[in-house]
């Protein structure tokens, strides 16, 4: 047992994405992983997919999560719950930041493409 100082946990960023694995196989953890992330306005997660669910706690902001053809609404102090293997973009379509925590149950989670392919992620590089 230990205690993780999240802001010494390193940050990764993409364009429009920042991103912390608060706990993860970094810590021993093999059966969930726990995410920050800040989306910027207008920005979004590529469209993905991984064989785990997920849970994805909405601290600030607004958006949608796009999946199947639809777009799911959500706001601050709402939780999404998206199934495995369900491809799914989560989308800010604010003018603020979007701030979650997203857990996940695997860890590492192994991340497709929308066609299935691989993607590497850049904190488990």
């Amino acid at each position: 047992m230990h205690v993780n100082n999240n802001a010494s946990v390193t940050m990764h960023n993409l364009p429009g994405l920042a991103h912390q694995t608060l706990a993860g196989c970094q810590d021993g953890l093999k059966s969930f992983e726990v995410w920050r992330q800040t989306i910027a306005p207008q920005a979004a997660t590529p469209v993905h997919s991984h064989a785990c669910e997920e849970v994805i706690l909405i601290m600030r902001g607004s958006g949608v999560c796009r999946f199947e053809d639809r777009e799911l609404p959500f706001k601050a102090d709402q939780t999404l719950v998206i199934p495995g293997d369900v491809v799914h973009q989560i989308c800010n379509t604010g003018n603020d930041e979007l701030h979650i925590i997203a857990t996940l149950a695997a860890s590492p989670v192994h991340v497709k493409t929308e066609s299935g392919e691989p993607m590497a992620l850049p904190w488990y590089a």
